[in-house]
């Protein structure tokens, strides 16, 4: 019996990668130029603007990032004094990370420019599209989550 061949145009993981791709350098070279950011440290800067500060561990859960990028990211972000580190409470070899007052002025110039970007590819495809699409991916990160 002959072994399968793999077609990449409709390999799913592959087509999620290429898009995947293709959004993130979109943004990238905006994001880079207009603001000296590289993508892992917008998508921090992302995660501790909506709201509470978290630890390093809880950035690599919520990017899905690895913990090195994560590092390297908020290592930059410190270093342009962009987020502060506070230490752990409960935890003495782990900090909160959080934006500081300059990192959430440059959140805030860039929060209209993510969204323009969001709303220049979305215009492309329709609501219900959208709605269906966002519900698509919940389930596939869900079982990408549990895949044995």
């Amino acid at each position: 019996m002959a072994a399968k061949k793999l077609n990449l145009d409709n390999f799913l993981p592959y087509r999620l990668s290429i898009a995947s791709n293709a959004l993130s350098s979109r943004i990238a070279a905006e994001y880079e130029n207009r603001f000296g950011l590289k993508i892992p440290e917008w998508r921090l800067m992302a995660v501790l603007g909506e709201g509470q500060p978290k630890t390093q561990r809880e950035l690599v859960q919520a990017t899905r990032m690895d913990k090195v990028t994560v590092n390297r990211a908020a290592k930059a972000l410190a270093d342009r004094q962009l987020i502060a580190r506070q230490a752990h409470e409960a935890d003495g070899r782990s900090h909160h990370l959080e934006l500081t007052e300059t990192g959430r002025s440059l959140y805030d110039a860039i929060v209209p420019a993510a969204l323009a970007s969001e709303a220049q590819l979305e215009s492309n495809i329709s609501a219900s599209e959208r709605a269906t699409l966002m519900a698509i991916l919940a389930k596939l990160t869900a079982a990408a989550e549990v895949y044995d």
